[in-house]
Parts: C-alpha cells; structure tokens; sequence
C-alpha cells in the first residue's frame, strides 16, 4: 500500500467546504481505495452503481439518500447520471447531516451534467495513477517505465506489468468507453492510440494521422478528445499572444500515462525503451506529468514558433511566467530556444529538468535540476 496524503487532503478539503465532491479520473488509478482510506473508521456508506446488489438496495434512491448519514459515496456515478438531480436537493438541506463523495471515470456528459445540475455545491478533485511524490524518487525509473496504475506499478516484475497494461488497454477499450457513451469500435480507436503513441510529445496533426487512418479530421478530433476526456491522453495548449512571431497555435499531444505509452509502442523493459527513438519524448511525458500533478493544468502551456523556438512547458503563478524545459542528457546546456524563450515570454525563471543525480547553475536565471528537486520548484510557485 502506497499513502496518498495530497489527494487525501485535496478530498478532505472538498468534503470540508462543499456539500458534493466528484472525485473524477482514468479507470483503475485508485479511486476506490482512496475513498474506502478516507471512510475508514467513519460513519457512512459505500455503493457501487456497478454492483447489481448496491443497485438493489438503491432501488428507492431518495428514501435511501435522505436518511443517509456520515459520509455517502457513489462509486462509478457515471453509471448513473439521473442521481444527480436528486443529490442537488439532499445538498441543499441545512444543516446536512451527510457529505457525498462521488467517484467517476472522466467522460464529457458527466462533467457536462455535473457542472450544470450541481453548480456551486460540487468540488472537483481530479487524480492520475502513482507520482514521484507518493512512490519515492528512489523508484523514478520504476515509475517512468510502468506508469502510475497501482497494479502496472505494484506487478511483481516486468512481465506482469507489462500483460496487466496490455489487458488494460484491451478492456478500457471494448467495455469502459463504451460504458462512458463513447461509439466508437475499438479497432479503430486502438489504431488512433497507437498511432498517437507515436506522436506522443509532438504537435497534434489530425489531417496527417486521418490520412493514415482512412477517416477525416474530424473523426480524429473526435476520438482525441474521447480519450483526453477519458483521461489516458493529454492536449498542452498552445501558448500565443502578439509577439510579432509566427507561434504555434495547435496542441501538443501526449499519453498521459508512460507504462501505457510503452505498452502501445511495444516497449517491455527500459533496455528496449533507451534503445526506443522516442526516448526523450517518453522522459518529457514522464516529467511534465510530475509537474502538472501539482502546478494543475489550467494555467500550464507550451511555446513554439514556426522558426522551431520551443518550450516545453510554461507555467503560470504568483502572477509570473516560469519556465521548464525537459532533456534527456548528461549534461544540459543552454540552447538558443531557451534564450528566445527566456526574452520573449519574460520569464522569472527557467529550470532544466534531466535524469542526473543533481543540479547546477547554467545562467542567472537558468538552472539545471533534477527530479529529486523538483519538489524546490513545487515551493517556489506556490
């Protein structure tokens, strides 16, 4: 068992102030166990809207919820959307003699119907599979090779990661999107997501991977956005303002999860993932993940411009820009981009994130760190 203390204080925190909190991620990163640590030792209830038995004994959903007390969570709600009217009332009663946690896999018409039927009763909490800050920086490559899914990370060796994630995919594919009303066959969206593995760090070219694919782009808008929505695959908006530039102004694609990324590109063990052209993409994953995982992804962005200056990450706090660039070297130096990058967007800062044991100095404002350090720059942005 691996403690979870920052998503249990974000959820304690969602509990505390709001009436409702939607604990919203991937399938199989952990919600349930949060969420049965976090009733432990409570007064309370549990059901899961899967099960046909808590199904039954929700047969008659008001008398049942009115009389609830303690803690209530909802596993799976997206199972059962028509709830949530019902939830809008029980939140408004004063005092209220329950707190609902709702645990849900992303997808657009919970997060559509959530917002609007709960408006300013719901918390949102959203959560991805293990991270460096839970694990250990110790077990980084551990973690960057099979990904945070408890069951890929936790797998007693390599082989059984590996089959637990090719099954993941499999079942995430023909059952779970399916279930999160998302037609699409899934033949084609396991072509889509293996051809996006392989433009995993790149910018997001739908015209390209719909020739390839045989459908138009906007088929591929849409079976990207089902699985950013699913949350398995992640679009990095675009950083663009009047610089005088021609900036980039299309996405850059990534697979949020790396041990999912291997498995799609056929990677088993990190012999074969040094050996891999897409090395330093997975390691870029791999770092902005950690990152976002504490900055959050509404203020974080990527820069480029069509004279090939880019930064791989660009986040916003205390009302400053901050950069991060990610490179798989022994020893970073300071490039031209990052020179443009440092003049143009006005950076406060710009760290270098590489896989060596420490960090050095590289420029006034420029440093060279590594992950063992990245909870510095945690401190300072927040």
């Amino acid at each position: 068992m691996i403690a979870r203390p920052e998503l249990e204080r974000k959820v304690a925190v969602g509990l505390e102030h709001s009436p409702v909190t939607l604990l919203l991620g991937p399938r199989q990163c952990g919600k349930t166990t949060l969420a049965r640590q976090l009733g432990a030792g409570r007064e309370g209830s549990y059901y899961d809207l899967e099960s046909p038995r808590d199904l039954a004994r929700l047969a008659q959903p008001q008398t049942v919820l009115e009389a609830a007390r303690g803690l209530v969570v909802l596993d799976e709600i997206h199972q059962r959307p028509d709830l949530l009217p019902l939830l809008r009332v029980l939140a408004d009663r004063q005092p209220s003699p329950c707190q609902f946690l709702l645990l849900g896999s992303a997808s657009p018409d919970l997060m559509k119907k959530s917002s609007e039927t709960l408006a300013g009763r719901v918390h949102f909490v959203d959560m991805s599979g293990f991270t460096l800050a839970e694990t250990g920086v110790e077990r980084k490559l551990e973690l960057w090779m099979r990904g945070g899914f408890p069951k890929s990370f936790l797998a007693e060796d390599e082989p059984g990661s590996v089959k637990w994630r090719e099954d993941f995919i499999q079942t995430f594919l023909q059952r779970d999107l399916p279930m999160l009303g998302i037609q699409v066959p899934p033949a084609t969206l396991h072509r889509f997501w293996t051809m996006l593995a392989h433009y995993h760090g790149q910018i997001w070219n739908g015209s390209e991977i719909g020739s390839s694919l045989g459908v138009s782009y906007h088929a591929t808008r849409r079976y990207l956005d089902a699985l950013s929505g699913a949350y398995v695959v992640r679009q990095l908006p675009p950083w663009f303002e009047n610089l005088g530039k021609r900036v980039v102004k299309s996405p850059k694609v990534y697979v949020r999860d790396t041990g999912l990324l291997h498995a799609l590109l056929d990677i088993p063990d990190f012999p074969a993932l040094q050996g891999h052209p897409k090395l330093g993409a997975s390691w870029e994953g791999f770092v902005i993940e950690q990152i976002l995982s504490w900055a959050g992804e509404r203020n974080a962005y990527f820069w480029a411009t069509h004279s090939r200056a880019e930064l791989d990450l660009m986040v916003l706090a205390k009302g400053k820009r901050w950069g991060i660039e990610v490179k798989y070297q022994d020893a970073p130096t300071i490039t031209k981009s990052m020179r443009m990058a440092m003049q143009d967007l006005k950076l406060e800062r710009l760290w270098v994130v590489y896989p060596g044991p420490t960090g050095y100095p590289m420029d006034e404002k420029i440093e060279c760190v590594s992950l063992a350090q990245l909870p510095q720059i945690r401190d300072t942005l927040q």
